[in-house]
């Protein structure tokens, strides 16, 4: 069935990411999370919308200088939508401003946590930051914009001074240790930010000199992404037209929003900032520094009732984990219960003498960690190791590329990304000699293989032996080692192979049943949803009469509640203390419910430029757990937002009892062990 629906029922990406980022605001205004955790939401705005400008806002400016004719063909309205994002941006920073002025900072006074600025400091506490300031740094290093190799680094704090003959120059404000305690009374907590140290310094030694001084941040393009959006021929023209760019242009000037009309117009000319670059901002930036603020009383009410990771009803009694998977699937769910188990069955794999081969696709990877230590163990004892390394994680190469070398130094066959696909799945796969033949295991992630994430993000992980999942698997490791160009999978569901057209025939399939009088339900829980086609494939569905309940937590480009488009599509959205990060998809079938969880969100990028996997639930214990949980969320009435035509993120409200899912779902999994 063609639809034609307007391209107004398709919602802009960039202004709706920011409508998740509200909500992430939203938390850090609510009174009820204790104050440090309102804190800790502060700082995730601010690393959020740094990486937003990195990216999506360094795209919209770039795409601008894209030739009318493509631009109309894409239905792009660069200049339109930044200026509405910017409008956003600048209310949400107010927002922000207001937040931490008038609610965190007095209720850090209420209890007895104070932040002093350079103006404020008592004749003691400027004896304290004269010997700090000797001690760490000994001097102020000034740059002049006359240097001919003047450089603001991306994301680095800086303070702009105007001197008394209008010349301009900057001082680096240091990134270490930018919470510095102050003397003070017992039971009184005084802190100064290295930015006051430096303002402080600066005032004392230059002070004859100075007109203005204010803080600055320089944001710098990252690399250009459009494969989230764009594809085929219109990808590679808009590559080559922005071949020539300087990739690390400034694009973004945060700024003290009280500094003159006179020092910004001066700043604009000397970074080469066009007029839009420049938002204004307040004294201070880098608020993501804030993750790193503890609370230094020792009242536990200003922050969340600690939830330690639970142990595994099964998994934490079994003494032989290749047995126990073997007799029956196993699922974890982090961040409730240990991330252990994983790294745990690869360190048993690695020095059990019947396993030969270890395959891994790593994301991803921790700087450090057991499950790092278990794959470098197992190349020494001689097992077969194959790890796949994207050399391509946003923010993550670095890393990856050094672990990467760690691992093939020490032995082990390393493959990095395959040209124009990122490897997105999270897929290990053991071979081991059981008798007379041999046996696959494998385990099948919604999230990455990290420790550290792992007590963060909300996601599951299926521990399976059954030869239907894991002869498909061994088939998708197959095609990473490059011995075959398309996986041969029966079960499992791929990309970008068949993923997109399995999903379709799900969606037909309740169409079908929707048009026969039939119940038609489909449930899908994901990070995003973007991916143009898929939405279309939502709406016909909406139109035949099937019953659409999404659970999305960041961007949603399908507009809901149009009368005779989306009126049977029903969205919420869950922010809370742990990153909703599970994707998992149901479809009623009938009455035969069938159930995936994987990597792949619906987004173009998930479901045709990248390596993703989802497994099918088969084990009949682990789809009703999974079924509980995702019914928890479904029905969450305390953090759970109302995703409407507005998406104004009202709060679910009913008369059913409240309903907070993160704290029932660890409850419902401490009385399993």
């Amino acid at each position: 069935m063609n639809i034609d629906i307007k391209e107004d029922h398709y919602l802009k990406r960039d202004v709706n990411w920011l409508y998740f980022n509200a909500r992430v605001l939203q938390e850090a205004k609510d009174v009820k999370n204790p104050l440090f955790e309102r804190i800790k939401f502060l700082a995730i705005f601010s690393s959020n919308l740094d990486e937003y400008f990195k990216v999506r806002v360094s795209n919209l400016r770039q795409i601008k200088k894209i030739d009318r004719f493509t631009r109309k063909k894409l239905h792009l309205r660069p200049n339109k939508t930044l200026k509405q994002v910017l409008k956003i941006v600048n209310e949400q920073q107010q927002e922000f401003g207001k937040i931490y002025k008038e609610t965190i900072l007095p209720e850090l006074a209420s209890n007895s946590i104070y932040f002093k600025s350079s103006n404020e400091y008592t004749e003691n506490q400027k004896d304290f930051i004269e010997n700090y300031f000797e001690e760490h740094y000994k001097k102020i290093n000034i740059l002049t914009t006359n240097e001919s190799k003047l450089h603001l680094g991306d994301g680095e704090l800086y303070y702009s001074i105007l001197t008394t003959n209008n010349e301009l120059k900057f001082v680096e404000i240091p990134s270490k240790d930018r919470f510095i305690q102050l003397p003070s009374e017992s039971n009184t907590y005084i802190f100064t930010l290295i930015d006051d140290v430096i303002k402080y310094k600066i005032n004392a030694t230059y002070k004859d000199k100075i007109h203005e001084i204010g803080e600055i941040k320089l944001s710098r393009d990252a690399e250009l992404y459009l494969d989230d959006d764009f594809n085929g021929e219109l990808a590679e023209q808009i590559y080559e037209a922005l071949s020539q760019r300087e990739i690390g242009q400034p694009t973004r000037l945060l700024y003290d929003s009280s500094i003159s009309k006179e020092h910004r117009k001066l700043l604009k000319e000397n970074l080469g900032l066009g007029k839009v670059d420049l938002m204004p901002g307040g004294s201070y930036h880098n608020f993501s520094d804030f993750m790193k603020f503890k609370n230094p009383s020792h009242n536990k009410n200003l922050e969340y009732i600690a939830q330690p990771p639970l142990d595994h009803p099964v998994l934490s009694k079994s003494n032989d984990l290749f047995n126990t998977i073997s007799q029956k699937d196993q699922i974890v769910h982090f961040p409730y219960q240990k991330f252990d188990y994983v790294s745990l069955f690869l360190q048993q794999a690695a020095e059990d003498p019947d396993v030969t081969h270890i395959k891994i696709s790593l994301y991803r990877i921790a700087k450090t960690s057991a499950l790092n230590n278990a794959l470098i163990k197992a190349t020494e004892l001689g097992k077969n190791v194959t790890i796949f390394v994207e050399a391509q994680a946003r923010f993550d190469e670095a890393n990856n590329i050094e672990w990467g070398k760690t691992f093939s130094d020490k032995g082990a066959k390393v493959i990095y990304s395959i040209p124009n696909i990122k490897v997105h799945s999270k897929i290990f796969y053991i071979k081991r000699k059981e008798r007379t033949k041999t046996k696959g295991y494998a385990f099948i992630s919604t999230g990455n293989f990290n420790a550290n994430t792992a007590k963060l993000y909300i996601d599951h992980g299926l521990f399976t032996a059954n030869e239907n999942i894991t002869s498909d698997i061994e088939s998708v490791f197959e095609v990473l080692e490059h011995n075959l160009i398309i996986p041969k999978t029966k079960h499992l569901l791929v990309s970008p192979f068949n993923t997109r057209v399995q999903f379709y025939t799900l969606i037909d399939n309740e169409i079908q049943n929707a048009r026969e009088g039939k119940k038609a339900k489909i449930t899908a829980k994901m990070n995003s949803l973007h991916d143009k086609r898929m939405i279309h494939k939502l709406y016909e569905a909406s139109m035949a009469g099937v019953e659409i309940r999404l659970l999305i937590r960041g961007f949603c480009c399908l507009e809901p509640e149009v009368e005779g488009l989306s009126d049977n599509i029903y969205i919420t959205s869950i922010v809370d203390r742990y990153l909703e990060h599970g994707r998992v998809y149901c479809f009623e079938n009938g009455g035969d419910e069938i159930m995936f969880i994987g990597s792949a969100d619906w987004m173009t990028r998930n479901l045709d430029y990248r390596i993703e996997v989802l497994t099918p639930i088969y084990d009949k214990d682990i789809y009703k757990e999974l079924k509980c949980i995702l019914n928890l969320q479904l029905n969450d009435n305390v953090k759970a937002r109302v995703l409407d035509h507005n998406f104004s993120n009202s709060y679910v409200t009913n008369n059913k009892s409240k309903l907070r899912s993160q704290y029932e779902i660890y409850n419902f999994l401490k009385a399993k062990v």
